[in-house]
Order: C-alpha cells, then sequence, then structure tokens
C-alpha cells in the first residue's frame, strides 16, 4: 500500500456521506484519502428506498427548509448523474373525497419549492386514469389520485460512481482498510490515524491536517475511539425494510405512494430494475449492525398494508428478497422521541481535537452535506479557501445519451464492458440464466470498481442480491471462479467465498 507521508483531508467511511466529502474534497484540489472497513456503500447506503426526493411527508410536518433543499439536491443530480437517475410518476390513491384537495394543494407547493429544477408539475386525476396508470391498484370507493414526479436512483452504484469521481480527480480510496486508532499530539489534537489492510493484516499509520468521521450509524465508534464527552447530539438508529417482487404486483412505470399507513409513516411500491420494491419500515434499534435483519413483524407490516391497495396480493412466497437499512437519525443525548418523530436532517459535530462527524442526512442531500462539511472544516482550520465545485461537477459515467437496459447504469463506461464482450465471447455468457448480468459486468467490476468479494460484486457492483437472493446465490460459484481468475487466488479461497455469501444470501430470503 502506498500512502502520501500527509494528506490535507482524511475520511473515515465509504457510504454517501463520506464518500460525497471526498469527492468535494478532492475536486476542490485538496489532497485527499477516503478508508472504508468493509465494501463502499455496504451499509445503510445500499439499503435505500432508492428514491431522490424532497420528502412528501417531511413538507407536511411543516419542515419547509428541508424540503426545499432535498428538492435542490434532487435537482442537480439529475443533472451531475443522469445514467443513474430516473424521473418517475408517483401516484396518491385517494379513497375519500377531501384526499384528492389535500394532497393536489399540497404537492403543488412541492412543484413549487423545486423551482427552476421541478422535474414537471403535478395533477389531479379521475379515478379512470389512476387505474389506467396503476392496473392492480383497487378500484372500490376509489374517489381521485394525485399525481406528482420525483427522482429514483440506484444507490450503489452512485457510491461506486463517487469512488471514481474521487480518483478522477486525484484523491485516494480504499475498501477494506478499517482505521484502528487515531493519533493525537501532545497538545491533544488529532493528527492522524493508525489503519489495518482487512485482506493483508498489515497496519499504517497516515496523517492528515483534517480528519472527518463519516461513518453514518457507526459515528458513535468513531467518537468513542476519539476519546468522546457527552455532547449534546447522539445517533440514533432506526431500521427500515424493503420487499422485493416481480413487476406483476405493479405493471406498468408508475409508482405507488401510500401517504399514511396504520404507524403513521409513508408506504411505497416503486418499480426498479423490472422488479417492484415494497417499503419501508421504521423500527428503533439499540446497537447497529452491518447486516440488520427483518423481523416477522416488519414484513407482515408491509404485505399487510400493500394487500389493502392491491388487487394482485403479495404473501411471504412471493418475495424474492428482503433487505434492511439503518437511517443514521441525529437526536439530542437522552431524546426518548419516536424514530419516526425525528429530523431526517444532519448535523455538524467538531469535537475537542479537531475530528469533524457529519452526523445524519440522507442520499438525497449528500452533496450539499459534503460542501457544508468541507467549509467548516477549511475556516476551523484556516486552509486555503478552495471554492466548491460539486454544484456542476460530473459524477464518473455521466453521459447525455442515457440508454435503457442493465448496462444503463454504467453510463460512459457501458461502451468499454461490451467491448470486453467483443474481445472474448465467453464474457458475454450471463451468470445467471434467468438474470441479464454477464460474466463481463464481474471482470469490469473487480479491475476497474474494486470489487474483492462475490458479495461485493452481487450485492453492489450489480444488485442481483436485492433483487433475486435465490439467483444470487446460485450465480455465487460463477462469480468466483471469476474473482479467482481475477485476484489469482486459490481454490480454498474461491469455495470460503461460496459458503460466505451463501449463507448471506440466506438472509435475504424469507422462509
Amino acid at each position: 500500500m502506498k500512502l502520501t507521508p500527509k494528506y490535507d483531508f482524511l475520511v473515515i467511511g465509504g457510504g454517501a456521506s463520506g464518500l460525497g466529502v471526498a469527492v468535494d474534497s478532492a475536486s476542490r484540489g485538496y489532497r485527499t484519502i477516503l478508508f472504508e472497513s468493509k465494501d463502499f456503500a455496504k451499509g445503510t447506503s445500499s439499503r435505500s428506498t432508492k428514491l431522490v426526493h424532497g420528502g412528501v411527508r417531511y413538507l407536511a410536518q411543516g419542515n419547509v427548509k428541508l424540503v426545499k433543499e432535498a428538492l435542490r439536491e434532487r435537482g442537480l443530480m439529475s443533472k451531475n448523474a443522469p445514467h443513474l437517475f430516473r424521473n418517475l410518476d408517483f401516484v396518491i390513491p385517494n379513497y375519500d373525497w377531501w384526499g384528492g384537495v389535500f394532497y393536489g394543494v399540497g404537492l403543488k407547493v412541492y412543484d413549487l419549492l423545486s423551482g427552476r429544477l421541478s422535474l414537471g408539475k403535478s395533477e389531479l386525476i379521475g379515478s379512470k386514469k389512476v387505474a389506467s396508470r396503476i392496473s392492480t391498484l383497487k378500484m372500490r370507493s376509489l374517489k381521485s389520485g394525485v399525481v406528482f414526479k420525483d427522482g429514483q436512483f440506484d444507490d450503489s452504484r452512485l457510491a461506486i460512481n463517487l469512488a471514481q469521481t474521487v480518483a478522477d480527480h486525484g484523491g485516494t480510496v480504499l475498501n477494506y482498510t478499517k482505521v484502528i486508532d487515531v493519533i493525537k499530539n501532545e497538545a491533544g489534537l488529532l493528527v492522524g490515524v493508525k489503519i489495518r489492510d482487512e485482506e493483508s493484516g498489515h497496519e499504517y499509520e497516515v496523517f492528515s491536517d483534517v480528519i472527518i468521521n463519516a461513518t453514518g450509524v457507526f459515528a458513535n465508534k468513531i467518537l468513542k475511539m476519539n476519546g468522546r464527552k457527552k455532547t449534546a447530539l447522539k445517533v440514533v438508529p432506526s431500521q427500515g425494510v424493503h420487499l422485493v417482487l416481480d413487476k406483476k404486483f405493479l405493471p406498468g412505470s408508475n409508482a405507488l405512494m401510500i401517504p399514511k399507513t396504520s404507524d403513521g409513516r409513508v408506504l411505497f411500491a416503486i418499480p426498479w430494475h423490472e422488479k417492484v420494491i415494497l417499503g419501508t419500515t421504521d423500527t428503533p434499534i439499540n446497537k447497529p449492525v452491518y447486516e440488520p435483519v427483518a423481523t416477522d413483524q416488519e414484513v407482515d407490516f408491509i404485505l399487510k398494508t400493500a394487500s389493502e391497495y392491491l388487487t394482485v396480493q403479495p404473501v411471504r412466497s412471493d418475495v424474492r428478497s428482503v433487505f434492511a437499512g439503518l437511517r443514521p437519525l441525529v437526536a439530542p443525548e437522552g431524546d426518548k422521541s419516536n424514530t419516526k418523530e425525528i429530523s431526517r436532517g444532519h448535523q455538524i459535530l467538531i469535537s475537542e481535537t479537531g475530528l469533524i462527524s457529519i452526523l445524519g442526512g440522507k442520499w438525497t442531500t449528500y452533496r450539499q452535506m459534503a460542501e457544508e462539511v468541507m467549509n467548516t472544516a477549511i475556516n476551523q482550520n484556516g486552509l486555503d479557501k478552495n471554492p466548491c465545485k460539486t454544484r456542476s461537477l460530473n459524477i464518473h459515467g455521466f453521459t447525455e445519451s442515457v440508454q435503457n437496459g442493465p448496462y444503463s447504469v454504467y453510463g460512459s463506461d457501458a461502451d468499454k464492458i461490451r467491448e470486453l464482450e467483443s474481445c472474448d465471447a465467453h464474457l458475454s455468457k450471463p451468470i445467471h440464466n434467468s438474470h441479464p448480468y454477464t460474466l463481463a459486468q464481474v471482470v469490469w467490476a473487480v479491475r476497474e470498481e474494486m470489487a474483492r468479494t462475490v458479495e461485493d460484486v452481487l450485492a453492489r457492483r450489480i444488485r442481483l442480491l436485492f433483487l433475486d437472493a435465490r439467483a444470487a446465490s446460485e450465480a455465487a460459484v460463477t462469480v468466483a471462479g471469476i474473482l479467482a481468475a481475477e485476484l489469482g487466488k486459490n481454490e480454498d479461497w474461491k469455495q470460503r467465498q461460496v459458503e460466505e455469501f451463501s449463507a448471506l444470501a440466506n438472509q435475504y430470503i424469507l422462509n
């Protein structure tokens, strides 16, 4: 591992927050390095509802500032990463006469707040038009519907492209490199970290002018390592569960939004990669983990709620994959509020040692969060004030000619994957007969996207684990074979990879 003697900015955490900060730092011209202890977006940042949105329910709560900020960032993402962004129509069904008025007026405000970055106007439609958009929706007592536009994206693909963007601008990003301790000078100020290469076991010391803690739900661990004193803020993890179904439950291109469920949340049914995502829940969690597991109560709640609205009613055996993520909510120390009531906004915490922590937030506002963190760090440390460039910075893969199909998420890199296939016809073969992903995509993931394990490929470079967990498990042997050849690994490594991934995939399958 080759490291520079000293960096301007050192970022801990390879999820949305950390990668956003690293992109901002590197694009401003600062010497930048990022360490991720697992794989990029291994945690929360690959387990979102796949929406880039202002948050209709936040508007109903009166949080206009958060909504306006998120709508602006939604528009910027659509321009900076069009290969990953999709303009999606959402339908809110109204079974009471007042629903059309209430949501119709509210969404006109939503439209106005998006300003010049609007994706299109909302409209009130009759029940027949609702049925034409969502043919599986129960029609009895349906009065009307409200259609509005919001954004959809592929979360872990954006994370990978952000890592590549850092490298494109001269920065360094390393996965499977864990920060195991901090280094302080005689005055007690933070000057560096100790890291461990999780593959080789080798340890190193790395020094930097500024160190950013962007570890999401694990932020408290870094704060404790730093010598945390009692602060006004804490990270409160909240679990959100999603179920993935076949497209027959929501045919067509429209998404369904149920604005108020029995537990006071919003439930979405969203088309994504030729499947349908149902979610989500909001369950307080005491201790964060990388692989949270959905409870039977959460699964049954989602299925029951969906069945109240859909004519084709899903049951447990219809679920192709179930995944859970933890939201890094921020609350005052001692706050016992229900997690549904805690703001999705973010906070910047500056420790006595100089450590800067970004707490909370969501994918939609990752760029704005990063800009605020960088500006805070620059002012706090008296660094040269290089201007932020990310408002109009093209993310790696940017292309104006966005295409459809399984290669669309690669943007400008898609033709390079096709070149691999044209040079070696074997690489055009699918990794699984029921899905379009090819061996060339696995090779590309290893050579160009820092994939190191079967899980890296099947969970985050291509999304098969999240779309069809059984198929992903069946494809593990094929993917492990490609990885072993590319990485120079032996049969024992290959077998361990298959066993480890199969055990993981079982957690995404409902019994």
